[in-house]
């Protein structure tokens, strides 16, 4: 079963300094149809202006990812974590006890494009960590490259849950069928670009819901970048 989920239908938050398009219910956008996927709880696509970012604020008990499309994002939290974030890196952050962290552009120029990822641990109270790796362009060229993991398998950042996450850079005619391991569910994001997946054509901020497939097909890229959520198969994150 495949359910797409459009760019143009997410929930919008505009603060002049922060542009954010919510995939799913987050803040002041609520929408009992998109409450979050299996244990996906937020996709985020956040604009951010020069010089301007997310103040100190805490978390709790949840996995939470950048992925920077363009620009440099800050970051700095109260592990004693201080990092700058491009393109190609990707940074997991375990909440776990507690942790106070900031977000800001790092630029003075140019805004910061990324995507604030968030997804539900299969356990609570563990002592926070952070991790931050680069991935080439070549790894993710033409095919899906693991990059996030729950035992940190082929170099990718480890995730408190049963969660798989795969980055791919599709153009022309490279072309992928991925397969899928049995009973689970699929969450695919495209960041940019636009490209067919399962025979549906996607642009830019659109996803598809799959629930049991056995294989995906991607092909057809118009320089695309684009994310696969191997998930659990349950509807809802519970938290």
């Amino acid at each position: 079963m495949m359910e797409l989920r459009p760019a143009a239908a997410r929930g919008l938050a505009n603060f002049g300094w922060l542009h954010s398009l919510h995939s799913f219910s987050f803040g002041s956008y609520y929408d009992p149809e998109h409450m979050g996927f299996s244990d996906l709880l937020v996709i985020n696509e956040d604009h951010v202006r020069p010089g301007r970012g997310f103040d100190t604020h805490g978390h709790r008990d949840m996995e939470i990812f950048s992925y920077v499309l363009d620009g440099a994002l800050e970051h700095r939290d109260s592990m004693g974590t201080g990092s700058v974030i491009r393109p190609g890196d990707v940074q997991m952050m375990s909440a776990g006890t507690g942790v106070r962290h900031s977000e800001y552009n790092a630029s003075r120029n140019g805004l910061v494009h990324f995507l604030q990822i968030w997804i539900v641990p299969d356990r609570k109270g563990v002592e926070p960590r952070y991790q931050q790796r680069h991935f080439a362009p070549a790894d993710k060229r033409g095919r899906l490259r693991l990059i996030i993991s729950p035992d940190g398998a082929d170099n990718s950042l480890s995730v408190y849950q049963d969660t798989r996450v795969y980055a791919g850079l599709f153009d022309g005619d490279e072309v992928q069928r991925f397969e899928m391991p049995a009973n689970r569910f699929a969450y695919v994001h495209v960041a940019r670009g636009s490209l067919d997946v399962g025979g549906q054509r996607l642009v830019a901020g659109d996803a598809l819901k799959l629930r049991n497939p056995r294989t995906i097909d991607f092909a057809n890229g118009d320089r695309a970048e684009v994310l696969l959520f191997d998930l659990r198969p349950n509807e809802t994150p519970h938290y």
